[in-house]
C-alpha cells in the first residue's frame, strides 16, 4: 500500500526558503539609492492641460477650412501612405 503525503505532514519541519530572510538579501552598494517616484512633473502636466480649453476655435476654424479644400490632403501624402498599406505584412497569416 502506497501511504499518501500531505503539507501537513511537513508542518513540523523547517523549510530553507522560510529561514531568516534578512540574510538571504543582497547588500546594498554604498550610494545606491532606493527606487522612488515623483508625481511633481504629472501634477504640473495636469495643471498645464486644465488650463487649456477644451475646444480652440482656432484649430476647429482651420480643420473646416482642410476639409474643404478638394487639394487636401496633397496626392503625395495620399499615395505615400497607400504605399505604406500595400507593403505593410499581412497580420491576419501566419508569419512563422
Amino acid at each position: 500500500m502506497i501511504n499518501s503525503t500531505s503539507s501537513s505532514d511537513r508542518a513540523g519541519g523547517t523549510d530553507a526558503i522560510s529561514l531568516n530572510r534578512n540574510q538571504q538579501r543582497t547588500p546594498r552598494l554604498a550610494g545606491q539609492n532606493q527606487d522612488s517616484v515623483s508625481t511633481t512633473n504629472a501634477a504640473i502636466l495636469a495643471d498645464a492641460l486644465n488650463s487649456q480649453p477644451e475646444v480652440r476655435p482656432e484649430m476647429v476654424a482651420r480643420g473646416r477650412l482642410l476639409a474643404a479644400d478638394p487639394n487636401y490632403p496633397p496626392a503625395g501624402v495620399i499615395s505615400h501612405i497607400a504605399g505604406l498599406v500595400l507593403n505593410s505584412p499581412d497580420l491576419s497569416e501566419d508569419q512563422s
